[in-house]
């Protein structure tokens, strides 16, 4: 595809985690689909004490 296209291609997003990053472009009527998902290390309880420490 040339880049001139590209650009002038209507946006449409998948959005990947973070929900609110869905909400606000939807508030901005950008075609959007959101997918649940959290990093797999979340699962492991090690790991995801340090993420809790890292976050604070």
């Amino acid at each position: 595809m040339e880049i001139d296209k590209l650009l002038q291609a209507e946006i449409r997003v998948i959005n990947v985690g973070l929900r609110e990053f869905a909400r606000d472009l939807e508030a901005r009527k950008t075609p959007v689909v959101h997918v649940e998902w959290s990093p797999p290390a979340v699962k492991n309880p090690k790991i995801a004490a340090l993420l809790a420490k890292m976050g604070s």
